[in-house]
C-alpha cells in the first residue's frame, strides 16, 4: 500500500457522504417542491377553466358538491355566480369577479411558472455537481466506472 493511500480513502470517503448527505438530499427538496409548484399551477388552470365554463353557460346559479375534507362531499347551491372567492395563499381569500378572477390566474400561473423554472435549474446545478463530484472521486480512485452505490438515484 503506497503511503498517503489511508489519507486518499478518507478524502473519498468524505466527498461520497456530501454526495450522499447534502446533495442528493438537496436534490430530493428542489425536485418535491417543484412537484407542489406544478400542482398549485394545476389547480389554478382548473379553476380557470370552470370560470370560464361559467362564463359561457351564462348561468346566474349552480349546484354542485363541495369537499369537507377526507372526500366527504355536500351538495351547495350558488344563488349567484357572478363572484368567487379565491384562495390567494396563507388560508386568504378573495372575493373576485370572474374576469378579474381570470386576470389573477393569469399573474399567478405566470408566477409559479417562472418559480417552477428557477428550481428546475437549481435542481439542473445540483445535478451537475454530483456528476462532478462522482467524476472526482473516480478519477482520484483510478476507476473506470464508479461502484453501483454511487449512481445517483434521483436522477
Amino acid at each position: 500500500m503506497k503511503p498517503g493511500t489511508d489519507e486518499v480513502e478518507k478524502k473519498v470517503l468524505q466527498y461520497e457522504a456530501f454526495v450522499n448527505e447534502v446533495l442528493k438530499r438537496d436534490l430530493k427538496k428542489l425536485l418535491e417542491q417543484r412537484d407542489e409548484v406544478y400542482e398549485k399551477i394545476s389547480q389554478y388552470l382548473q379553476l380557470k377553466n370552470v370560470i370560464v365554463s361559467l362564463q359561457e353557460s351564462e348561468s346566474k346559479e349552480i349546484k354542485t358538491d363541495v369537499d369537507l375534507g377526507c372526500n366527504f362531499y355536500v351538495q351547495a347551491h350558488v344563488p349567484d355566480t357572478s363572484k368567487i372567492f379565491v384562495a390567494i395563499g396563507y388560508g386568504f381569500f378573495v372575493e373576485f369577479t370572474l374576469s378579474e378572477a381570470l386576470s389573477f390566474i393569469e399573474k399567478k400561473t405566470k408566477q409559479l411558472t417562472e418559480y417552477s423554472e428557477m428550481l428546475t435549474k437549481d435542481s439542473a446545478k445540483i445535478k451537475a455537481n454530483i456528476r462532478l463530484f462522482l467524476e472526482g472521486l473516480r478519477e482520484i480512485q483510478g476507476l473506470q466506472d464508479p461502484p453501483n452505490n454511487w449512481t445517483p438515484d434521483v436522477f
